[in-house]
């Protein structure tokens, strides 16, 4: 009997080990965005991105409620980068450099929480050079980037695809 509750022990001990492995993006979800002209495919840089309300108030992240990133700040996009094989942002050309977020390339993009309400909220994009004109997005949770395999399995598997970049097309101001 006591070999009996041995090997269950043994069993249960490995089946905690397997349940206790981590993907390095446990927690958090990505929202990318592809933001250009109508018929062209250049990022437009430069751009103030924000979450706001339904009135366009900015959403503060309160104590990392939504992002573990700029606790008690807006949550405010940016540009995807490169870095170089330690880690390090690049400031020259480097033919083995990559993206800092690899699901992204020359993108905008917010590191939130899993938790994040995206049906809540929409994006405010804005042109502080006024060349275009300013914009409000709804965001939904498809918009989201689930990149562990333990919460892309609980994800909806109809509708919208999950893990592509909300296309917002900008116009010019006349």
């Amino acid at each position: 009997m006591r070999y009996l509750f041995f090997l269950l022990f043994l069993v249960s001990s490995a089946n905690a080990q397997i349940n206790a492995m981590h993907c390095g993006y446990d927690f958090t979800s990505y929202l990318v965005l592809d933001v250009h002209e109508n018929g062209k495919k250049e990022t437009i840089k430069g751009l103030k991105i924000t979450v706001v309300d339904s009135l366009g108030n900015d959403i503060i992240n309160i104590n990392n409620l939504y992002s573990w990133k700029e606790s008690n700040k807006p949550l405010l996009f940016s540009l995807n980068y490169q870095i170089d094989e330690k880690g390090d942002k690049i400031t020259a050309e480097n033919p083995k450099a990559r993206w800092f977020f690899p699901y992204a390339k020359d993108n905008y993009l917010l590191s939130v929480a899993n938790t994040f309400p995206a049906d809540d909220f929409r994006l405010k994009v804005e042109d502080p050079s006024k060349k275009y004109r300013t914009q409000l997005v709804q965001l939904y949770a498809f918009n989201m980037y689930v990149l562990c395999a333990s919460q892309s399995e609980k994800a909806v598997q109809f509708g919208k695809k999950q893990n592509r970049p909300i296309d917002i097309v900008l116009e010019k101001n006349k």
